[in-house]
């Protein structure tokens, strides 16, 4: 995700009254970390809920910056440490493709000279040593590779059937039969509504882009999957002496999977779109639940809308796969404050990690990708770790926020019920216990407790007498305690993703 001038904008000042808020959670914080021995058993009787079966919720990391070189074997091995269990890589077309295109040349063969797979052979094995699942998305193709040159700040066009080769030579690298590990998930390229990435921005061009690409890696294997979308969450024109611009999601996606506006959907073009998975970026302004400002721009809070275009297009058959098409998110995040101005305080942020998980998995997203794994050092824009910056990943500190992605959980007070959620960090079924503490300090108690699905998912709502002046946590086996969520919902301030 590149820096957007909305993420630019200058946000207001949080309040003194949310400010307040924002402490006693991190003190709330400070006294869950006593550990579950102050989880007395309450004296009344525990009841045990069951979660049905449900989507899972994998998550992933991205982090083009930390999780390379030679800091690349630490950063996956603690990646899968906080709960991910895939890892997203970019595949830099440019310099795995010779520069200029030597004497026999063959692009679909990975073996052909010219072809240079060092880095990537080797950020692979890593990654499936760390036991984490590659993602590998292609970009940044070679000039020889273009059919429309680009012009500066804006990319070019990608030859589609120079596309589809390298996406053949890709999959063959990676079959399992070349000396490095197999990898079966391929993504058709970054943020395709945006001129930065391609221009111009073009549905149609990217519907050739992503079939030519889906016929390349599925002729190796049918079982791999390809990685549609993974579009910039909003349009936006260009304005002055700006030169880029982007397509509201919304409006690329239909004109991609040829469907119309409305309640009812119907058909607007007969060129179907091969894919396995469609992916998002849905970054927001305002916390988790919050919708974008303009119609068929995409955040959290329109996950839905996407979710019934991406239906839509099934139904209609726009979609082929020899899948269940699955939705997923490739890139989310919030930068925190400290380090940056005006982002969201620590303790909101961690909040809203997990309120973000909650609301992608019952949008039907069943895979999310953090951006990114380390804050980036100095006036870098980028503060969404979930560490603090460090010279060495040895020495990095860990920001709540890594808690709330390994183990996710959110609790919300109804009349005579807490509602809860959660996915315990080894994503498998667990007895989750279910514990309360009234106000900051004092002992915890456990209330009830949940069996997790087979996923990890514990879902249940609570038979409970009370107030917004508690706080609720979940702990399980092999995951420890969750931060404690407090029953107070706070007043989101309009807070974006990066700060200002």
């Amino acid at each position: 995700m590149r820096a957007l001038p909305c993420g630019a904008v200058r946000l207001p000042r949080v309040s003194f009254r949310y400010a307040t808020f924002v402490t006693a959670i991190v003190a709330a914080s400070i006294f869950a970390a006593v550990g579950a021995s102050s989880g007395a058993a309450s004296t009344h009787r525990v009841r045990t809920y069951s979660t049905r079966a449900t989507i899972p919720l994998r998550t992933a990391v991205f982090d083009p910056f930390t999780l390379t070189g030679p800091q690349q074997a630490t950063g996956f091995t603690m990646t899968r440490a906080a709960g991910a269990t895939y890892v997203r890589i970019i595949v830099f077309w440019a310099e795995i493709a010779p520069r200029t295109l030597p004497d026999g040349f063959v692009a679909s063969d990975p073996t052909s000279p010219g072809y240079t797979w060092n880095y990537l052979d080797q950020s692979v094995s890593t990654a499936e040593a760390a036991g984490l699942t590659p993602i590998l998305d292609v970009t940044d193709p070679p000039s020889w590779a273009l059919s429309k040159p680009g012009k500066n700040p804006n990319a070019g066009t990608p030859n589609s059937a120079a596309l589809g080769q390298f996406a053949r030579a890709l999959a063959t690298r990676y079959d399992g039969e070349n000396g490095v590990p197999a990898v079966s998930i391929f993504q058709v390229w970054n943020e395709p509504n945006l001129s930065l990435d391609i221009g111009p921005v073009s549905p149609a061009a990217y519907r050739t882009m992503v079939n030519d690409f889906a016929a390349a890696v599925h002729a190796v294997s049918p079982a791999n999957l390809v990685v549609a979308g993974a579009l910039d969450p909003f349009g936006h024109k260009p304005v002055g002496k700006t030169k880029w611009y982007s397509e509201a999601p919304l409006a690329f996606m239909r004109s991609l999977l040829c469907i119309s506006k409305g309640a009812r959907p119907h058909s607007t073009c007969k060129n179907p779109v091969h894919f396995d998975v469609w992916a998002h970026h849905p970054y927001t302004f305002g916390g988790p639940f919050a919708k974008a400002k303009f119609a068929d721009d995409v955040s959290l809070g329109n996950l839905p809308a996407m979710r019934s275009v991406l239906q839509a297009a099934v139904r209609l058959h726009h979609v082929v796969s020899a899948h269940p098409v699955q939705f997923w998110v490739t890139e989310i995040g919030w930068d925190t404050t400290p380090p940056r101005r005006h982002a969201a305080p620590i303790a909101l942020a961690a909040r809203w990690t997990a309120e973000s998980l909650y609301q992608m998995w019952r949008s039907g997203v069943s895979l999310a990708t953090w951006f990114d794994f380390e804050d980036q050092p100095g006036p870098s824009l980028y503060k969404s770790g979930l560490y603090f910056y460090s010279k060495s990943l040895n020495h990095a500190r860990a920001k709540p926020v890594r808690t709330a992605f390994r183990f996710p959980f959110v609790a919300y007070l109804g009349r005579g019920t807490v509602s809860v959620w959660g996915r315990d960090a080894t994503s498998s079924r667990r007895t989750v216990t279910i514990q309360r503490r009234h106000g900051v300090r004092g002992p915890w108690r456990t209330v009830a407790r949940i069996v997790a699905n087979r996923y990890g998912i514990f879902k249940a709502t609570v038979k409970l007498a009370a107030t917004s002046k508690d706080w609720i946590r979940a702990a399980a086996p092999g995951s420890g305690n969750s931060l404690a969520f407090s029953l107070t919902v706070p007043h989101d301030p309009h807070i974006g993703p990066w700060g200002s």
